[in-house]
């Protein structure tokens, strides 16, 4: 037996398979397999480049830090970034720092 996934508007577990759409019968969300493959987030760094979980990116300036009188400094190599929804698109620890959110738009994909 297959495992149907969740529903990706309420993440019910009790999703169930009508043909080729799936239901949610918590919420009423009626979603297919293209439905899922579209929901795929489209994240680009400062130059245009898309990003993908687990890249390596480098900030472009300068960043202050709320809460602290640290900033993260220009150039500060960020390993294995996670895609989020949301303003701050990018979580990460940096080092130094920990863990935070950052903007696409302030950092650089660094070739691998």
């Amino acid at each position: 037996m297959t495992t149907l996934p969740p529903c990706p508007k309420c993440q019910s577990e009790y999703a169930y398979d009508d043909g080729s759409l799936y239901n949610c019968p918590e919420c009423g969300h009626v979603w297919s397999d293209a439905d899922m493959a579209e929901d795929t987030l489209d994240v680009r760094d400062a130059n245009g480049t898309p990003l993908k979980d687990g890249d390596t990116v480098t900030l472009i300036k300068d960043l202050k830090v709320k809460g602290s009188s640290s900033g993260i400094k220009i150039g500060t190599k960020v390993t294995n970034i996670r895609l989020v929804e949301g303003d701050h698109n990018i979580d990460c620890k940096v080092p130094g720092i920990g863990p935070m959110g950052l903007k696409s738009e302030f950092v650089k994909k660094v070739a691998e």
